[in-house]
């Protein structure tokens, strides 16, 4: 055992001697151990996570190994560089050069962590609901923003530079930016506020209340496009859309929606073969769905005659238009051959005689004249 001690405490004493050996052992030990350390965290986090369901655990292994091992060969570049013998103005920049590199490597691993989570987040919607694959680009850019400015500021201060003159300067420009560009930033952080509230998604059929009707196409950060009935894009920004009483006739746990369509019928019809007939006219319609069933509702007495509708439900919105112009041309030709008549409108007017005479004698020229 004597004799164990005497070799190495002979071996430190040469390596004593031979600064530069020393230091290439040391970074040699700090490798081995890099790969020993590397080995035992992924078989204890392979055991931990053998049961998962999920591929999450294995991508983070994936990512993880090149910051660990990175680290602990950086602590031995540290470690060999203080041991050598060398100025001072060479040290301190090895020293600075291995921190900023540490830095780096663990920026881009929370960069990598947070795509990796958002993306496990995005797959289970139903709990995170402002994690879906329209908020997903947005929020992996703002993380990734931040963990580089985390990382600048780390950097800045481990080569000990003065960052009050940049935060001044970058207040300033930020200012000025902000009053150059406020709508712009309006309509930015309306649109970061449409993709997480979700009020609406791609392929819903939305109304403004400024009577603007279509489906959304595309919703950006700046602007949401909606395609019109005629094959028109309106570009819309999203500041206004903010602001604006938007119907969405898409929206809704039940993917389907509701038409109606009012007839008027003479005084003296049979309201009971009205009803049925409106009832035979929607449930022989293709485009009509069977549930809910097709209802119809006598509404009122009109000045014309008796005020029906008919409410029944179709798959999509987009067929509004055209399932209510075949309802109503089944409607008349059904009404036609069955004799129900649908009245025009009518007026009576009433002429009082005595009233009458008085006006005529106003409007006859006097004698006089």
């Amino acid at each position: 055992m004597q004799g164990l001690r005497d070799l190495f405490d002979d071996f430190g004493g040469f390596l004593d001697r031979h600064p530069y050996l020393e230091a290439m052992v040391i970074l040699s030990i700090f490798y081995v151990l890099a790969k020993v350390v590397d080995w035992l965290v992924s078989g204890i986090f392979s055991r931990l996570v053998r049961r998962s369901d999920t591929d999450f655990d294995d991508k983070l292994m994936e990512i993880l190994h090149r910051p660990l091992k990175m680290t602990i060969v950086m602590i031995g570049l540290i470690t060999a560089a203080y041991r050598i013998d060398i100025e001072r103005d060479i040290e301190g920049p090895v020293v600075l050069a291995a921190s900023t590199v540490l830095i780096i490597f663990w920026m881009l691993f929370a960069r990598r962590f947070a795509q990796l989570s958002l993306s496990a987040m995005r797959d289970h919607s139903e709990r995170w609901k402002y994690v879906h694959p329209a908020t997903e680009p947005l929020l992996s850019n703002a993380a990734a923003v931040v963990f580089f400015l985390i990382a600048a500021y780390a950097i800045l201060l481990v080569w000990d530079i003065n960052i009050t003159g940049l935060v001044a300067s970058a207040g300033i420009i930020g200012l000025a930016l902000s009053f150059a560009a406020q709508d712009t930033l309006g309509n930015l952080f309306a649109g970061v506020a449409i993709l997480s509230d979700r009020p609406y998604q791609i392929g819903d059929y939305i109304i403004l209340d400024s009577g603007e009707r279509g489906e959304v196409v595309r919703i950006g950060l700046r602007s949401t496009s909606l395609l019109t009935r005629d094959d028109v894009e309106v570009s819309i920004p999203n500041g206004i859309m903010g602001k604006s009483k938007i119907v969405n006739e898409a929206g809704g746990p039940i993917d389907r929606f509701r038409i109606r369509t009012g007839v008027s019928v003479a005084y003296g019809s049979d309201i009971d073969r009205v009803v049925d007939m409106l009832m035979d006219v929607a449930c022989r319609h293709p485009g009509i769905l069977d549930s809910p069933v097709p209802r119809v509702r006598f509404r009122t007495f009109g000045e014309s005659g008796l005020e029906y509708e008919l409410l029944c439900w179709i798959p999509r919105p987009a067929d509004r238009g055209r399932t209510i112009h075949e309802l109503n041309s089944a409607i008349y030709r059904r009404f036609d051959i069955e004799g129900i008549k649908i009245p025009p409108p009518q007026r009576e007017i009433y002429i009082n005689e005595s009233s009458a005479l008085t006006a005529t004698q106003q409007l006859r020229p006097s004698d006089h004249e």
